[in-house]
């Protein structure tokens, strides 16, 4: 990284941010890593830079937030997929429900598995 110009450390990180967007909303979860340490790498570069080398970042840091809530929402759904599983996975052994009566009763799941052999 340290023979790239900082208007090419800018443009690679522009380029790498924007695939970065792709991938959030196509929701390929799995590009995120290996993006992250070539952003790591990049982000290092410019810290490597002097004050008076730097170029003026605000186009990125808006590109960062905006990625940065695209990255919040695909955690949020994924919390929200798993928290689902395990009501479902929670339902297979029983299951709440209410009576005529307005008390709860508790209907057990509980599911025989057989094998049955054939000659």
């Amino acid at each position: 990284m340290t023979d790239k110009t900082p208007a090419q450390i800018m443009e690679a990180l522009d380029e790498l941010l924007e695939k970065e967007r792709r991938a959030l909303l196509a929701g390929d979860l799995e590009l995120i890593p290996p993006l992250l340490e070539e952003k790591s790498a990049l982000v290092d570069a410019l810290n490597l830079l002097t004050p008076g080398e730097k170029p003026s970042m605000d186009r990125l840091r808006d590109k960062v937030g905006r990625n940065q809530t695209l990255l919040d929402g695909a955690l949020q759904g994924i919390r929200q997929v798993a928290g689902r599983l395990a009501d479902l996975r929670q339902l297979r052994h029983s299951f709440d429900t209410y009576d005529e009566v307005g008390q709860r009763r508790t209907i057990d799941g509980d599911v025989v598995h057989r094998v049955e052999k054939r000659a």
